[in-house]
């Protein structure tokens, strides 16, 4: 999280990571009109009738301190600005503890068999005996830790630019975790973080279908291809799986 990805600079980061996807599949001509439908429908959004918090929710996989450092920290990595909510009003905190208790969180499906060699080249994947269950589990305990010894509180408990300046040791390894790297922690909780703002609110994360407000994503339509070309903003709202309309 170097200082670069801050505050609007973040978001504006998330945008141009977000867009990339799509646009390899659309071409030259489909990146450059989404990029600029893009940025006007985020300059433009009307504001909201009032401020948009995330539904009550009480996690079921982690304990009330896990949750707390969760809440803690996806609001940092996605902050609440004025082009709209975070990943905290979104409801990303429900979406990672729900997705706790995916066959994803177990490595139901992961090759898990050794030798694990930590050094190894990227290009030969994952390289720890870790599924995302313990990897939480262990880093938050780590990062918690790490605070403590910091500042003397847990994550949850400092300022948001205390909060920042360890969110970025995790990223760069710089904090010394023991059971874990903490990049590799830092990593998944971003990863799950984008996957939360984005994903359909049937999942828990997305509420009021923020993530998709803010990219012009239109949802779960049956086809909008034919707008991908013509330059122009899409005109309808963002509709969920369920049928729900932003």
């Amino acid at each position: 999280m170097s200082q670069n990805k801050t505050s609007t600079s973040r978001r504006d980061f998330l945008l141009k990571t977000i867009t990339l996807a799509p646009a390899v599949a659309m071409g030259t001509t489909g990146i450059a009109s989404l990029g600029l439908s893009n940025s006007a429908q985020a300059t433009d959004s009307a504001p909201l009738a009032g401020p948009q918090t995330a539904r009550d929710y009480q996690p079921v996989w982690f304990s009330a301190e896990e949750f707390a450092f969760i809440k803690a920290a996806v609001a940092r990595l996605i902050p609440a600005d004025e082009r709209g909510p975070g990943a905290l009003e979104a409801g990303v905190p429900e979406f990672i503890d729900r997705q706790m208790n995916t066959p994803y969180a177990t490595g139901n499906n992961w090759y898990m068999q050794g030798p694990f060699d930590p050094d190894a080249p990227k290009e030969l994947g994952y390289q720890l005996p870790l599924v995302p269950q313990q990897i939480y589990r262990l880093g938050i305990a780590e990062a918690d830790a790490w605070a403590k010894q910091q500042h003397g509180k847990a994550f949850a408990a400092l300022s948001p630019a205390q909060q920042d300046a360890l969110l970025s040791d995790f990223e760069s390894n710089k904090a010394s975790f023991k059971q874990l790297p903490a990049k590799i922690f830092f990593a998944y909780l971003l990863q799950n973080t984008r996957e939360g703002f984005f994903c359909d609110p049937l999942h828990g994360g997305n509420q009021h279908m923020v993530g998709w407000k803010l990219i012009g994503f239109p949802g779960a339509r049956a086809d909008f291809m034919d707008w991908v070309e013509r330059g122009e903003r899409y005109p309808f709202p963002a509709v969920s799986i369920r049928g729900e309309r932003a």
